[in-house]
């Protein structure tokens, strides 16, 4: 009887993480929640990137400057991720002390350290003046621009779902779990929506047929088998209650 040849590790066959772009997507989510289940400084710079949007937005900054925060914070967030998947790939290939495993941890942990420093800087250079002297025609600009509140809402309501999700530990990012993003993403721009329309002749129209679409985005997720019904009213509730905030305390 033949033997059958042993193939080396790197030609065995592995399981591929290849598929879908939703499954894609889901992976990549996973990795977001694990950090924040993880590490407490990923939820720190969540926590920060949350206030410094309210900050932008209650202050007046220009399209400009809220673009240059929101890269900022995003820098900060994404090098956290990389030193951790650093620190994880280390810790795998060795067990035992390393002052080369020291380097590449080091080094990660200062590449958070030097684009924290900078994210600093940029709120630095945005806040020092209004927090001054405070500038009332800078926050009527913002108040009379309902784009960059809409931006802004859809924003907080996605960090929100994912922190919440991250909180629960039910079901995956994409697929399943509470609340649904799907939902609470629908029924945000329905509330926009409606307070971006109370002026319009046919307010009510729109403000229907928006409420009519982010019902149907609702029931496709439960018909799907991907969330129950609670899970999408706990979305629908985050969505609408975000929204309503942002709307109501600066527009």
């Amino acid at each position: 009887m033949r033997q059958r040849t042993r193939l080396p590790p790197s030609q065995e066959r592995r399981p591929s993480r290849a598929g879908s772009l939703p499954s894609s997507v889901n992976y990549a989510f996973e990795g977001i929640i694990h950090v924040l289940r993880t590490q407490r400084n990923m939820r720190i710079h969540f926590a920060l990137a949350f206030g410094v949007l309210i900050a932008g937005l209650a202050l007046g900054a220009t399209r400009a400057e809220l673009i240059a925060l929101i890269l900022a914070a995003t820098l900060v967030i994404v090098m956290e991720m990389i030193n951790t998947a650093v620190e994880a790939a280390v810790d795998l290939a060795t067990s035992s002390f390393d002052p080369r495993a020291k380097i590449a941890k080091d080094v990660a942990a200062g590449a958070v350290l030097v684009t924290a420093t900078g994210a600093v800087g940029v709120a630095y250079f945005v806040f020092a003046d209004r927090l001054a002297n405070p500038s009332s025609i800078a926050i009527r600009e913002v108040r009379e621009s309902p784009l960059h509140l809409t931006v802004i809402a859809l924003f907080i309501v996605v960090i929100t779902v994912i922190t919440v999700k991250a909180m629960t530990g039910r079901g995956t990012p994409v697929k399943g779990g509470l609340p649904s993003g799907h939902a609470a993403i629908a029924f945000a721009g329905w509330a926009a929506i409606l307070f971006i329309t109370s002026t319009y002749a046919h307010h009510v129209l729109i403000a229907t047929v928006a409420f009519l679409m982010a019902v149907l985005v609702a029931q496709t997720r439960v018909e799907a088998g991907v969330h129950t019904v609670v899970e999408v009213i706990y979305g629908a509730v985050v969505g609408v209650l975000v929204t309503l905030i942002i709307f109501q305390v600066w527009a």
